[in-house]
């Protein structure tokens, strides 16, 4: 049975819209703007969608960089309402990054992220600054979405912030060694109660691999996410709608889960 998109609210949780089309990291140069970037996810029903501004262009500009996208998300919120803007933080720069914290909380947003720390040259997820900016998410209740996210950086992060909401991006492959393989991440989000995974990037295109993931982490782990415009939302849409879910399920997977760890 292939479920219908219209009954359910879908909210993709992992994109990258941008303002200046150098930004735009589609691999083939789409879309070329926001209003298409916004046509697109409207079109395959995800009318809203979350997730930051990537700006690798701005990644050697230090804190600058970083204060830059951040702008840039508010400035998209405010022209797309559909927009919920996640928030980048360096951490190079601690003391910046907790206090953009508070200043981004104030005008409402609950997201950091995604972090990618590889592209933006950021600080791997267990460095000294990153482990005092997510305690500083922590206590504001924030939701920290993270590209991949290897065990050996997590735990540390775990450790020290048990209260923190960590979205990790991208499954991966049933295969692999253990930072890599899909089936070993996802066992290691079953074993730690505020760890979550979203189905963006590679890992859907395998059959089964989103009823594996419920069966195993619980229907309130898994949270739809595509990666656009790396990546079509409309396949990670229809991976999940042709896959054997319940509409309970479906209802957490598509908005309900993500729509809790922000506050909604």
């Amino acid at each position: 049975m292939i479920h219908n998109a219209a009954d359910f609210e879908i909210i993709d949780a992992h994109t990258h819209p941008f303002l200046d089309p150098a930004d735009c990291i589609g691999p083939y140069g789409q879309p070329k703007s926001m209003a298409e970037f916004d046509a697109e996810m409207k079109k395959v029903g995800s009318v809203r969608y979350a997730g930051s501004v990537i700006s690798v262009r701005r990644a050697d500009d230090g804190w600058a960089g970083i204060k830059g996208m951040n702008e840039d998300a508010l400035r998209i919120r405010d022209q797309f309402p559909g927009y919920i803007p996640g928030i980048q933080v360096h951490g190079g720069y601690p003391q910046e990054s907790c206090e953009e914290l508070h200043r981004m909380y104030d005008q409402g947003i609950r997201m950091v992220g995604e972090l990618v720390p590889y592209s933006l040259h950021t600080e791997n997820f267990n460095s000294p600054g990153m482990i005092t900016i997510f305690k500083e998410m922590e206590k504001l209740n924030m939701l920290a979405s993270v590209h991949h996210g290897t065990r050996g950086e997590l735990l540390p992060v775990l450790e020290a912030c048990p209260d923190l909401k960590i979205m990790m991006a991208h499954p991966g492959e049933p295969w692999g060694d253990e930072d890599m393989n899909s089936k070993k991440r996802l066992e290691f989000v079953a074993q730690h109660k505020n760890l979550y995974m979203d189905i963006s990037g590679y890992g859907p295109h395998r059959w089964g691999m989103i009823r594996w993931a419920i069966d195993l982490c619980g229907a309130e782990k898994i949270i739809f996410g595509s990666d656009m415009p790396t990546c079509p939302a409309g396949m990670y849409l229809y991976a999940a709608l042709c896959e054997n879910l319940t509409d309970a399920e479906l209802r957490l997977l598509l908005a309900g889960n993500f729509k809790r760890l922000i506050g909604e």
